[in-house]
């Protein structure tokens, strides 16, 4: 079942509105392009969807938003999962997703799918490769033939596939701004948390601007662990600050890891 509502999202007003628009799009998909007809013109409703943005700015809680909205289970794959070192298994993998999304009703949704929307490759010199073209083109005929929602995650897609770009809706997931900083600051220190009385949102909000609202989840967790192990009584603005500050150092070692790759 899905984990996460509407009102746990935040996101800039327009990418919301976006979001409900799809949700009436996909609910109302049966009356209208089968009782109605139109698929006779429209083959391809907007019932697959791409989020595509940074780490952590809400797309895998805005899947489980829809799905919540939509009143349907969902089920959830990582492109890790579906790959398959054995020559054939991607695709068939692919395959079978589809299908049990489809028999249970549930929304399906591909995490980390960045490789399989990308571009087919023209000049396959590796089995590697071949198979990434094998899954693409099993993707594509699912994605004709499904009855269903599926919901796509990517983080940066430079060339999509021109098969997909007229059946998949995408929806970009920016990280937040100040606006939405501040909300969700506001949101995660619940009122049971004890802080002192110097911790406000609007400081939070403007401290960081390059933050998603993962890092300021494990900042506000980091800062609350920390504190009842040297038995504070409550967090501090700079306990929080000071959580910020290891999150992003720890990113930049990350970065520096795989450029010496």
């Amino acid at each position: 079942q899905p984990f996460f509502t509407f009102e746990q999202l935040v996101v800039p007003e327009a990418l919301m509105e976006d979001l409900l628009s799809a949700v009436e799009v996909i609910r109302v998909e049966r009356k209208v392009f089968d009782e109605w007809g139109l698929r006779r013109i429209q083959p391809f409703p907007h019932s697959a969807l791409n989020f595509h943005g940074p780490p952590g700015t809400g797309k895998t809680l805005a899947a489980h938003a829809i799905a919540r909205r939509l009143e349907r289970p969902i089920m959830v794959a990582s492109y890790a999962e579906i790959e398959s070192k054995f020559h054939g298994e991607g695709p068939k993998n692919i395959k079978a997703i589809f299908h049990a999304a489809e028999r249970d009703h549930a929304i399906l949704f591909i995490d980390e799918a960045d490789s399989l929307l990308s571009k087919r490759l023209t000049e396959v010199t590796q089995g590697s490769e071949q198979a990434i073209n094998s899954m693409r083109s099993q993707l594509f005929i699912c994605l004709q033939e499904f009855r269903g929602v599926v919901i796509f995650a990517t983080n940066l897609v430079e060339n999509y596939d021109k098969a997909f770009e007229t059946r998949v809706r995408y929806l970009h997931f920016p990280l937040p701004d100040e606006q939405c900083r501040r909300e969700i600051w506001r949101r995660h220190l619940v009122p049971q948390l004890p802080v002192a009385e110097n911790v406000s949102p609007d400081q939070l909000a403007v401290y960081a601007d390059d933050i998603c609202g993962r890092d300021i989840r494990n900042a506000v967790v980091d800062a609350a662990v920390r504190g009842a192990r040297y038995e504070k009584d409550r967090v501090e603005l700079q306990d929080l600050i000071e959580a910020i500050d290891r999150i992003k150092a720890a990113r930049v070692v990350v970065k520096s890891h795989e450029g010496r790759k």
